[in-house]
């Protein structure tokens, strides 16, 4: 396709834990060749190269999950039009909340960390989080998984050794306080996971499970999905059965990024004539 990328809708990409810009780097490539503008920023004080941020891990201390979503707001209003807005884990809870706030002319969150509400807490996901977890000390603390924990939380699908592989290309650690918002919010009234579930302005929202993710098992993703049962703005939901919680770079990658984008691109042209913006 040789289209500019002036005639199609930009694309906002956003990482979540335990990752940087770095994974989505296939995902730049391929959308770019089909002529969009992609952005990928990187949550705040993580614009370094993954390198310099397992050695200086310390700029993430604290950073929480209301300050990741004011950071990309304040991005995409920077914008020049709307864009569609694609975030994988704790970038797929943000992607949320930025819907939510009126932004986007579609949102695709895969494999999203739980907004309030979702009651579920699989095993898996437990043990996932337990290096974090497992220390309240940790929520004002970045920490790193090991080579064997990536294995289980992000590429339990693949080898020990091609799992390694994708360790030393994405891994870096990850500030604590993302998670232990999640798992408290639901002992809270208003905490910084809240979306609000039966908002029918919003741009059409996908979301996306993978059905051999031990971080966010299909049952959460679900969840989260009934939700929003009561919005009359369009939620989809689509599970791929033998993606792990890695899904940027896992077998079938590029099978998931066609399919983000030839949703959000169908979607997004109904919500900007509907809200009056024309074709995005």
């Amino acid at each position: 396709m040789t289209e500019k990328s002036g005639t199609k809708a930009p694309i906002i990409l956003i990482h979540g834990l335990w990752l940087t810009p770095r994974a989505w780097e296939h995902w730049i490539e391929r959308y770019t060749r089909l002529g969009h503008q992609v952005l990928a920023p990187a949550w705040p004080g993580m614009e370094i190269e993954v390198e310099a941020l397992r050695k200086n891990p310390e700029v993430m201390n604290g950073l929480g999950v209301t300050q990741v979503a004011d950071f990309y707001d304040t991005i995409i209003r920077e914008q020049a039009r709307p864009p569609i807005i694609v975030g994988h884990s704790f970038g797929g809870l943000i992607t949320q909340i930025l819907l939510d706030r009126g932004l986007g002319i579609a949102g695709v969150a895969i494999h999203p960390a739980p907004i309030k509400g979702v009651l579920r807490l699989p095993l898996s996901s437990l043990r996932s989080a337990f290096p974090v977890l497992s220390n309240p000390v940790n929520r004002t603390r970045t920490v790193a998984l090991s080579a064997r924990q990536f294995h289980y939380a992000f590429t339990n699908t693949l080898t020990a050794q091609a799992s390694e592989v994708i360790y030393q290309r994405y891994h870096v650690p990850a500030p604590g306080r993302p998670l232990f918002q999640a798992a408290t919010a639901n002992l809270s009234r208003h905490p910084a996971t809240l979306v609000d579930v039966r908002n029918d302005t919003r741009a059409p929202l996908l979301l996306i499970a993978g059905g051999a993710d031990h971080t966010v098992p299909t049952a959460l993703v679900r969840a989260a999905y009934q939700r929003y049962r009561k919005s009359r703005a369009i939620t989809d939901y689509q599970e791929f059965a033998r993606m792990p919680h890695f899904a940027l770079g896992a077998p079938e990658w590029e099978r998931v990024a066609d399919h983000v984008l030839h949703w959000a691109e169908r979607y997004a042209a109904r919500h900007a004539l509907r809200s009056g913006g024309g074709t995005p």
